[in-house]
């Protein structure tokens, strides 16, 4: 079966019905702060909204030559979007619907001029993607059963998010709260810190996991005394400290924090910078972004490299429908991320999100069983991304 197109779409989902649980309080994402690589700039520090662009989510589909069609999910709105439509889907027009290893390797490769990672990596995300749910329609079969069947039957899954009282009513038992402060907040920030951590310890309390994210905003010396001042607290882990380029301080960090696990990769893209990570043993958990460093393809790599280093991946937004199909097949991938904006005492049911994704309950999560990656979008919901 060959494939005969592929699209940039737009997805418009069809307006909630029913009603909506009120919520107790608004949601931590609304206005609470959280460190960032631009808080060295006062005028930007507050909100990663005033500086991060305001692209759209890209949708990409996938279409044989019987009509059947699968869909990715990537980002970054219309450079994504002109990647897709003017060079990668020309290109792969004609080849097998299930020569996905080969297209991958085309993408990589045909995009060499203009630099296979950032935007390119995500254009090639959403590719994958919908090339994998398009293989996974036309065999009948979910995709973690192309990937070899589930490595386990439930997945463990985490919060995201600082409302984590909310969380702990909710069943989960391992958190992860966004840092609010870095470097440019100085002792103050620092003291801050660890009464944010220590305050959310005693809110889940001593049976739970807690993790922090820091989102690139701190430097190697930051970083240690931070995780110094932590030590009390039993982080399961740090995560994305430095910036991702930074390869020789990660190796510091590691070398100066032995007492608890470094976690970090979802700014990388494509799995070259993994390998430089995992050679020089800089990080324990590798968290890419199928949506962002090259589709499932690329964090199907990712893991058989980890696994060989005895290292775990953790996928950023794991508990996406897209991320459990991989989470559940391979075996280094233990756990799944659930990020959680919506507002305190509101159901997850009821909150806004992607049709056919799954709803962790009591901190277990499983990923759809229907064809493909088990997406429910139906083709009157897609629109061409350029007119």
């Amino acid at each position: 079966m060959k494939i005969k197109e592929i699209r940039a779409v737009r997805l418009k989902l069809p307006p909630p019905s029913g009603p909506v649980t009120k919520p107790r309080r608004p949601s931590w994402a609304e206005g609470a702060e959280v460190a960032n690589p631009m808080s060295k700039f006062p005028q930007y520090k507050l909100h990663r909204s005033s500086w991060m662009p305001k692209w759209e989510t890209v949708y990409v589909r996938a279409t044989a030559e019987d009509g059947t069609w699968g869909l990715g999910q990537t980002t970054f709105g219309r450079a994504t979007a002109a990647v897709i439509e003017d060079h990668f889907a020309p290109m792969l027009v004609g080849e097998s619907c299930f020569a996905i290893e080969k297209a991958w390797d085309m993408m990589f490769r045909m995009s060499k001029p203009y630099g296979s990672s950032g935007i390119a990596a995500c254009a090639m995300s959403g590719v994958d993607l919908a090339l994998w749910d398009l293989a996974g329609k036309l065999k009948g079969q979910p995709v973690y059963e192309l990937l070899g069947g589930p490595a386990r039957e439930t997945i463990f899954a985490y919060a995201t998010g600082n409302d984590v009282d909310w969380y702990r009513e909710l069943g989960f038992q391992a958190f992860k709260l966004a840092c609010p402060y870095g470097p440019a907040d100085g002792l103050r920030g620092l003291d801050e810190n660890e009464r944010f951590v220590a305050a959310a310890r005693e809110q889940v309390g001593d049976d739970a996991e807690l993790m922090l994210d820091c989102y690139m905003a701190f430097d190697v010396a930051y970083t240690i005394r931070l995780a110094e001042r932590l030590r009390p607290y039993r982080l399961k882990w740090i995560e994305e400290f430095l910036i991702p380029e930074d390869i020789e301080g990660h190796a510091a960090v590691r070398e100066a924090v032995t007492w608890t696990s470094l976690a970090s990769g979802e700014h990388l893209y494509t799995p070259w910078p993994f390998r430089q990570l995992i050679e020089r043993r800089c990080l324990d958990i590798l968290q890419p972004d199928i949506h962002w460093v090259g589709g499932l393809t690329a964090c199907v790599k990712v893991a058989h490299m980890a696994e060989a280093a005895g290292l775990m991946v953790m996928l950023h937004g794991g508990g996406s429908a897209y991320g459990l199909h991989f989470t559940a097949a391979m075996p280094n991938t233990p756990w799944a991320e659930c990020y959680i904006g919506s507002a305190p005492g509101v159901p997850l049911e009821e909150a806004r999100r992607f049709p056919g994704s799954s709803i962790p309950k009591d901190s277990q999560i499983r990923p759809n069983d229907g064809p493909g990656f088990g997406v429910e979008v139906k083709a009157e919901w897609l629109t061409p991304f350029f007119a």
